[in-house]
């Protein structure tokens, strides 16, 4: 079964990849149902604050709007939050708010094992601002903006400072994503815009705390849950695309678990791309969509994508530098 397949260059993979992430001319999706299928394939990759929206969502969704994503968090759906651990918590060192800070959009079912662990109760190196909101959400719960400022008789300006802080060291997160936006786009923290292109300063929604939830399912349980969103983000996965991959398990882990779903017959194992050392694995209708993209765009080009782009993979699949993920927008050969 593992030599039935050619394997292909890595342009060939990297074409592949803008279909199989709905980034190629003609596989866009449409509306709320395609912006959750989207979240779906991507949740538990994070990707700065600032570039979801414009750089990640209106590649892949047709006429994307922000109402599909403000329904699905408003609805509970769909969640957003720094998960992996900021290192300067840790370090007792100062969490430096940044419109790159990273992210990732998840599914609410999913919380339980994407958010693996738990947020200590002893946090150091947070400012006066941030320790003051944290201690308003953990005292009332779930807060507006109005109503934190209130609670700390701050100014707006050190509370949405403090936001952020929290925001990026992973410790809070919201009702609805246009708290982000709030946060993000500079007119409306300065109350910029006239009529009806002004959007009021804060958002309706609340804010709360980043429960890390203790994981409902054990480890090994974990493990195979990822290798099954890592199947589902790239369709064909090995070992190289793990670079960025910031909460995933390392690939000595996932690799009995990839073994085991192929002895079941529910992935294929083989050498699907050239070029790389150690095993792949892959979705059988994924094969069958790198097979098509083969023989039907040869020797085409992929198109660019941003630095904030999953499919940013410069210097990891194709050859050429590698471009930090967090970099400053831009766009980059596919």
């Amino acid at each position: 079964m593992r030599r039935e397949i050619e394997p292909v260059t890595s342009l060939d993979f990297d074409r592949f990849l803008q279909a199989w992430q709905h980034i190629s001319p003609g596989t866009q999706l449409h509306g709320a149902d395609g912006t959750l299928q989207i979240i779906r394939q991507l949740q538990g990759y994070e990707i700065a604050a600032s570039a979801w929206e414009s750089e990640i969502l209106a590649r892949r969704i047709a006429k994307y709007d922000p109402e599909f994503l403000d329904d699905l968090c408003l609805s509970g759906e769909v969640m957003w939050a720094r998960v992996s651990p900021h290192p300067a918590l840790a370090e007792n060192r100062r969490v430096r708010p940044t419109r790159v800070a990273p992210v990732t959009l998840f599914l609410r079912e999913d919380a339980n094992w994407l958010m693996d662990g738990a947020v200590s109760a002893e946090i150091s190196g947070l400012s006066h601002a941030a320790g003051e909101v944290l201690h308003a959400l953990e005292q009332r719960g779930a807060c507006f903006f109005l109503d934190l400022v209130r609670h700390t008789a701050r100014l707006a300006s050190e509370v949405e400072d403090a936001l952020w802080e929290l925001l990026a060291g992973g410790l809070v997160t919201a009702d609805g994503f246009d708290n982000l936006r709030a946060l993000i786009d500079p007119k409306r923290r300065r109350g910029e815009g006239r009529g009806s292109t002004k959007r009021p300063r804060h958002a309706a929604g609340r804010w709360a705390l980043l429960r890390h939830v203790t994981p409902s399912v054990d480890s090994q349980q974990r493990v195979e849950q990822f290798a099954r969103q890592l199947l589902a983000r790239w369709g064909v996965l090995l070992r190289d695309l793990l670079v960025r991959e910031t909460l995933a398990p390392p690939w000595r882990d996932l690799l009995p678990v990839l073994r085991r779903m192929e002895a079941r017959g529910e992935i294929r194992g083989g050498r699907f791309v050239s070029g790389f050392t150690g095993e792949q694995f892959a979705r059988p209708e994924a094969l069958e969509l790198l097979r098509g993209i083969r023989r039907q765009q040869e020797g085409q080009a992929p198109a660019a994508v941003s630095n904030a782009d999953p499919l940013n993979l410069s210097g990891i699949i194709l050859p050429g530098p590698r471009v930090s993920r967090l970099a400053a927008a831009g766009l980059v050969p596919a």
